[in-house]
C-alpha cells in the first residue's frame, strides 16, 4: 500500500520503519527536516518537509494516489485536520493519534458529519487511538482490541507480563516469567500436557537476548518468560497446576493523576478493587475526584516513602508508577517490588535503554509510544485483509523479534486438508491455534486446516502477510 505518515516522531519512526520492513511505499512528512533527513539515511522512504494540514504538502507527497494516512503529531487537533484535509484531498483512509480523553466522545460525531458530507466516505474506517496502559482502538478495532479489558486482564492474572486476545477473545496469549523453583523449571515442553495435565501451548521463550519457538523438546528453565496460549477458562487452571499464585487483586495504588491513570482507573470501575491515586498536583486532584468518584484520592508526593508506607504500599496487591517522568517509575516500581508483592505495572516513553528496563523487576511495563505504533499497525494489516491479505490480527510478543497473527483460511489455501505434521512450514514457526467455527482445537500433528477457520500462528519471521506465506 501507498502510506502517507505525518510526523517523525517515536510513533511515526517505529510506524515507517515497520511498514517500510513489509515493503510498502512510505511518504514522511514533518516541518523538521533534520529528522527526515535522519530517518531518510537509515531507511528507504519518501520524506517531504512542511506542515501535513497544508493542503498543498499533502499534494506533493501523493494524497491523490495513497491508500491511507496516518497523523501521528503530539497534536491532536493537527491529526484532525490532517485527516479532514486528506478526506478531501484524496480518497483514502486516515487514522489520527489522539490523546486527550475530551475527545473521546466526540468520535463518532465527527465519522457521522463527515460521512454526510460526503458519501464516498461511507465505506471509510476511522480508528482513532488514545495513549493508556492498554490502548483502546475505537471505531473498528474495538471488538478486536479492547484496551480497558486489558487492564483488568494483567490484574486478574497478577503473574503475567503481558496478555493478548484472540479469537474475539476466545484465546488468551499469556506471558510470564518462570519462578526459579516453579515446578516449570528444567521441564520439557511435551510434558505440559502429559504432566500437568493442562490444555496450553507453549509457543515463544525469552532467554536473555534470544526468542526461540520451542519444539517438543525444548526445556524450560527458571528465570525465562515463556509465552503460552490457551483458551479463557484454562489459564487459570495452568497456573494452579504449575504451582504459580495468582490471586486476583483486591486493591490498587496509583502514583500519578494523568490521563493513563484516568484511563486505568474507569476501567476498573466495574470491578470491586479498592483504588488508591497519589497526585501531587493539588488542582489536579480536584478535577481526580469529579472523574474518579470511585477511588481515593490523595493530595501528596508519590516519590515520599513515608507516605507510600503510610498508605499502604506493603499491603496494596497491584502497585502502578504513571508519572510523566521515567526515573521515577522505574525507582519507584524498584521500591515497591522490595517493599511488597504486588502485581507491578510501570510506565516507561523512551525506550532507548529497552533491554536494560526489560531486565528490571518492573513488572509489565508500558511504553504508550509503541503501543500506539502496534494499534496502528494492527489496523494496516486488517486494511490489507480487504485488499488481498488475510490477516485477522496481530500482536507483537517481543518488541521486533516475534509476532502472533491471526489469519482467516481460505478456500483456495495451498493449506486445506494437509496434516499439520506434513506441511513444510518455515523454521521457527508455530501452528498455535484452531478456531473451527467457535471451537477451539490446539493442534496435534494430525490435525488439519479447512475452509473458514481462523489459526492463529506464532514466528519470528515479521511481515507475513498470508498464510501461504508460512510454508517454505
Amino acid at each position: 500500500m501507498k502510506i502517507i505518515i505525518v510526523g517523525c516522531g517515536k510513533v511515526g519512526t517505529t510506524l515507517a520503519e515497520q511498514l517500510n520492513r513489509e515493503n510498502h511505499d512510505i511518504t514522511l512528512i514533518d516541518c523538521d527536516s533534520e529528522a527526515l533527513q535522519s530517518i531518510s539515511d537509515s531507511t528507504d522512504v519518501m520524506s517531504v518537509t512542511g506542515n501535513g494540514a497544508v493542503y498543498q504538502v499533502q499534494m506533493e507527497a501523493g494524497i491523490k494516489e495513497a491508500d491511507l494516512l496516518i497523523a501521528t503529531t503530539n497534536s491532536d487537533e493537527l491529526n484532525m485536520l490532517c485527516c479532514l484535509i486528506a478526506k478531501k484531498a484524496g480518497n483514502c483512509h486516515t487514522i489520527a493519534r489522539i490523546r486527550n480523553p475530551e475527545y473521546s466522545a466526540e468520535i463518532n460525531y465527527i465519522r457521522e458529519e463527515l460521512t454526510k458530507k460526503d458519501e464516498k466516505l461511507r465505506e471509510t474506517q476511522n480508528a482513532y487511538h488514545m495513549e493508556k496502559s492498554k490502548l483502546d482502538a475505537l471505531s473498528n478495532l474495538t471488538e478486536r482490541y479492547d484496551g480497558y479489558g486489558g487492564s483488568v486482564r494483567l490484574l486478574r492474572f497478577p503473574n503475567a507480563i503481558k496478555i493478548e486476545l484472540f479469537a474475539k477473545g476466545r484465546i488468551e496469549l499469556l506471558k510470564f516469567l518462570i519462578p526459579k523453583d516453579s515446578i516449570l523449571d528444567r521441564m520439557k515442553v511435551m510434558d505440559v500436557v502429559s504432566r500437568l495435565k493442562s490444555n496450553v501451548l507453549i509457543c515463544a521463550v525469552e532467554r536473555g537476548d534470544d526468542v526461540v519457538i520451542p519444539d517438543g523438546n525444548f526445556e524450560m528453565k527458571g528465570g525465562d518468560k515463556i509465552s503460552f496460549i490457551a483458551p479463557h477458562a484454562e489459564c487459570a487452571d495452568f497456573f494452579r497446576k504449575a504451582g504459580i499464585e495468582n490471586n486476583t487483586v483486591n486493591s490498587a495504588m496509583f502514583v500519578g493523576g494523568g490521563k493513563l491513570t484516568v484511563y486505568l482507573a474507569k476501567a476498573l470501575a466495574d470491578t470491586k478493587i479498592k483504588i488508591k491515586i497519589i497526585e501531587q498536583d493539588e488542582e489536579r486532584c480536584r478535577s481526580l475526584s469529579e472523574l474518579l468518584p470511585h477511588a481515593m484520592i490523595i493530595h501528596g508526593d508519590g516519590s515520599d516513602q513515608k507516605l507510600l508506607l503510610e498508605e499502604g504500599i506493603r499491603q496494596t496487591e497491584a502497585f502502578a508508577s504513571l508519572t510523566g517522568f521515567d526515573e521515577e517509575n522505574i525507582l519507584l516500581s524498584l521500591y515497591a517490588a522490595s517493599q511488597s508483592r504486588a502485581k507491578l505495572i510501570t510506565k516507561v516513553n523512551k525506550i532507548a535503554f529497552e533491554n536494560v528496563i526489560n531486565a528490571l523487576n518492573l513488572g509489565s511495563v508500558i511504553y504508550p509510544k509503541m503501543l500506539t505504533a502496534d494499534i496502528i499497525l494492527q489496523y494496516v494489516r486488517a486494511m490489507q485483509n480487504s485488499m488481498g491479505s488475510n490477516i485477522e490480527t496481530l500482536y507483537k510478543i517481543v518488541a521486533d523479534k516475534a509476532e502472533a497473527l491471526e489469519f482467516r483460511v481460505r478456500g483456495d489455501s495451498p493449506v486445506l486438508g494437509i496434516p499439520l505434521e506434513k506441511l513444510r512450514t518455515r523454521n521457527n514457526l508455530l501452528v498455535a491455534c484452531i478456531n473451527r467455527n467457535g471451537r477451539i482445537i490446539m493442534p496435534r500433528g494430525k490435525d488439519t486446516l479447512e475452509a473458514g477457520d481462523t489459526v492463529i500462528i506464532v514466528t519470528t519471521h515479521t511481515g507475513l502477510n498470508d498464510l501461504k506465506d508460512i510454508l517454505m
